[in-house]
């Protein structure tokens, strides 16, 4: 995949122009252009030049993009603004002037001095002033020009035509009247105020569109900004301060108080709390310790490291997280399809809906001015701006508003299809719960248990599985010392085996366990307790001899149980589909709130449960480990936790950085807040164009319903900075309240059930007083506890009741179920 800045484009025509141009090439596999970040994604074989010179071929200009993030926040500064700003001030000089003589003097009769009050001299005026203006604004005419030379004409060869049109007309009549007896007539037929207008409007909707796409991408920019600038080196024991650019691996470097972490480093040596709010979104503080790990733009709130370089520049965390938004901005959600069929023939569309416009009036008798008026209006008052900027400028804000809370959507399909997911696969360790094992008892047989200990965190020493990690940690922590395995494997899912000092050693599932030695009846049932208890049992054989159990506790996540109670809420079924064993996995999946397991799956069953899952539903599949990449790969969805391996966050479609469930249902909140609000724009963007070029076209005359040209430009304008700025909306999104989610989920209380339903209508403490007394007028209602300010009432039962039978009191009530 390669990605490029692409100048020159105006509107969605110009991104159909672009995309066909480089689809075109010999290599290239697909191609995705965003018009708000002028961005272009090329995946294929295809060469740069012929990409570049495809795109040049349509008139536009290109230059592959820089991996430089200083590079890649400058893209997104605003240059068009200010420039479009003093284009603004010049015209609306002239444009002052001109409507003086056009309106004010011509039709109002405001004064003018006598030696240029003669209609000719007026006219000359308008006509030069109105020149004027339009050539402060030539790059309508030029980008206009060029794209119907290239055969793809846009929105600038509308304003173009619209503009123009008005001139020439204007400076025809203006040479019959230097020719006519009635002069003065003359003065009321002229467009030059329009031609004028019209340019000078568009411009003001272009400053204010710039203004909102501006703040669209500030998100982005903000993340940008994060980016480390500067790193204190040591070299020959001196300080010495860098650009963080300039680093490289291995170098030593120092993090103060109120400093950036310039690179993702090791700590040598200090402590330190770090704010890593720009890679989790969360606020609280980690502490560092030597040998610990700290990334790159996280910021030292207190404390000094010194610190060995790692990976620097585009190679950190942060620069990958910075890659991942960029580029899915630049990609388009499936939605977008609809508005790039329309946009590829819209202007052309545009031009003859405003031709045959112009033709029917004339031949319906009407003044050559009003036909030409009709058909103006037609071609500025259409805007492909709206449809261009529909999908994109949503997924810009989107995606940023999910960065800035931890959440990483690769791709623009991501985003979009994430908010559909009927069905959410769920992993077990790390994902559903902690992910941090530890050692809950150790059970040996015919050894010691300091023996089984030694022997079983050395077999395990270059396993990465959180089990094997979580013994060889308890090992160090007792201090004992482990040996160097030999002839090492690992068979993912099942166990590992190796030689330890000429010792034969197998350890892992009881199925895996028992092809090498047999397993005794009553150990069998000590790991059918221990796993009924929710620990996972280990079992370890050394040269052919069982040798013991080793069991390890992990423990839910409270946000686990939070993010399965509000999937549930929200009819989405969640699956556990884990490698534990059935019992470890039931125990588990009771204490998180789900009610379908499937347990004892190697990652090659785990992806073909997904691929029976999917004959359901759209599935997401939610993991952390390597066994779970061919699932995340298969499922509709592969959401990766952060805290994850590479593999199964480079295998993922979207990222969740904070490794809590919970931000799951954020991500599914904003995937349809999104959804929803491009929904929006493309409904506002069609809606306007199919009510305002009837309108523009005179379809309304007969009732006295018309639109001149200037409106028909302003109403242009104002079109695309509407959907820009409810766009803009998004950014309202907040995450999902934990303490509002605690309140309203199912508990389970010494057996007794207590439920929750939501209720709308209540205003007061006596509603709830109300809906209190009848509730517990019911047979088996224990308890109502009604709240208005939260729209629920949480109801305790002492018997079994209906639920239908409580709907329906709340409803006699006079409120609402939802």
């Amino acid at each position: 995949m390669r990605k490029f800045d692409v100048t020159g484009m105006s509107c969605s025509a110009c991104v159909a122009r672009v995309e066909k141009a480089v689809n075109g090439v010999c290599g290239v596999d697909s191609c995705s252009v965003s018009l708000l970040t002028g961005s272009m994604l090329v995946y294929g074989e295809a060469s740069v030049d012929a990409i570049i010179q495809a795109v040049l071929d349509a008139g536009y200009g290109a230059i592959e993009a820089s991996d430089s993030v200083e590079d890649a926040s400058q893209a997104l500064v605003d240059k068009d603004t200010p420039v479009l700003k003093r284009r603004l001030l010049a015209s609306l000089g002239f444009l002052l002037a001109l409507m003086y003589l056009s309106m004010g003097h011509a039709m109002w009769g405001w004064y003018l001095p006598s030696p240029i009050s003669k209609p000719v001299v007026v006219a000359g005026l308008e006509m030069a002033l109105a020149l004027v203006v339009m050539v402060i604004n030539k790059k309508f005419f030029i980008s206009g020009v060029k794209a119907v030379i290239n055969r793809s004409p846009n929105m600038d060869t509308l304003v173009a035509l619209g503009s123009g049109v008005s001139f020439l007309y204007s400076t025809y009549l203006f040479i019959e009247m230097l020719f006519a007896e009635d002069k003065a007539h003359y003065l009321h037929e002229l467009y030059f105020e329009s031609s004028a207008m019209i340019v000078t409007l568009i411009t003001i909707g272009k400053i204010l569109e710039a203004m909102a796409k501006g703040k669209t991408t500030s998100a982005l920019r903000a993340l940008m900004d994060m980016s480390p600038k500067y790193a204190t080196i040591i070299e020959d024991g001196k300080e010495r301060v860098i650009r963080a650019s300039e680093l490289k691996e291995g170098d030593i470097f120092i993090v103060k108080s109120g400093e950036s972490v310039p690179a993702d480093a090791t700590v040598l040596d200090g402590e330190a709390s770090i704010d890593e709010s720009s890679l989790t979104g969360e606020s609280v503080p980690v502490d560092k310790k030597p040998s610990e790990s700290v990334l790159a733009s996280t910021i030292c709130s207190s404390g000094f490291i010194k610190c060995r370089a790692e990976r620097t520049g585009k190679d950190t965390a942060f620069a990958q997280i910075l890659k991942t938004v960029s580029d899915a901005t630049a990609t388009k959600a499936p939605i977008a399809k609809i508005a790039d069929k329309v946009s590829g023939i819209f202007v052309p569309t545009v031009i003859l809906i405003a031709l045959f416009v112009g033709v029917l009036w004339l031949a319906l008798g009407k003044e050559i001015g009003f036909a030409l008026g009709r058909a103006i209006s037609v071609l500025v008052i259409s805007c492909p701006c709206a449809l261009g900027l529909a999908t994109p400028v949503a997924i810009m804000v989107g995606g940023g508003v999910g960065a800035r809370h931890g959440i990483l959507f690769k791709t623009a399909e991501a985003l979009e299809h994430i908010g559909g997911a009927e069905i959410v696969a769920l992993d077990k360790t790390g994902t559903i719960t902690s992910g941090k094992m530890s050692v809950a008892e150790i059970i040996p047989y015919g050894i010691s248990a300091s023996e089984l200990l030694s022997l079983s965190a050395s077999l395990e020493k270059r396993s990465e599985h959180p089990l094997a990690r979580a013994i060889v940690a308890y090992a160090e922590q007792k201090e004992i010392s482990l040996c160097e395995p030999s002839d090492f494997e690992s068979v993912a899912g099942s166990g590992v085996r190796a030689t330890i000092n000429g010792r034969k050693m197998a350890g892992g599932r009881e199925g895996f366990v028992s092809s090498y030695a047999s397993i005794p009846s009553e150990a069998r049932e000590r790991a059918i307790s221990l796993a009924n208890e929710g620990k996972t049992p280990l079992f370890f054989t050394l040269d052919g001899t069982f040798v013991g159990i080793i069991a390890l506790f992990d423990t839910v996540k409270q946000t686990s149980r939070e993010a399965i109670e509000w999937l549930r809420a929200h009819g989405i079924r969640a699956v556990m589909i884990t490698g534990d064993n059935q019992r470890t996995a039931e125990c588990v999946a009771k204490d998180a709130g789900i009610v379908e397991v499937v347990a004892g799956a190697m990652p090659s069953q785990k992806s073909e449960h997904i691929s029976a899952l999917k004959e359901q539903g759209k599935v997401l599949m939610v993991g952390d480990g390597v066994n779970d990449a061919p699932a995340l790969a298969t499922a509709d969805i592969g959401v990766a936790i952060g805290a994850g391996t590479d593999v199964a966050i480079d295998t993922a479609q979207v990222v969740i950085m904070k490794s809590e469930l919970l931000d799951l249902c954020d991500a599914i909140r904003l995937s349809r807040a999104t959804l929803r609000n491009i929904k929006q724009n493309l409904f506002w963007a069609f809606f306007y164009n199919v009510i305002a070029i009837p309108i523009a076209s005179g379809a309304l005359a007969g009732i006295g319903l018309t639109l001149s040209p200037m409106i028909g430009a302003l109403a242009m304008s104002l079109s695309s900075v509407c959907v820009v700025t409810n766009a803009l909306r998004l950014n309202f999104f907040k995450p999902i309240n934990k303490q509002e989610i605690q309140e309203i989920q199912v508990e389970e209380e010494n057996d007794d059930m207590v439920t929750v339903i939501k209720v709308s209508g209540m205003m007061c403490p006596h509603c709830e007083a109300r809906v209190k007394s009848v509730l517990e007028a019911i047979e088996g209602v224990e308890k109502a506890s009604p709240s208005h300010k939260k729209g629920i009432v949480k109801i305790k039962f002492d018997a079994p009741a209906e639920i239908s039978t409580i709907k329906n009191a709340i409803k006699e009530a006079g409120y609402t179920v939802e």
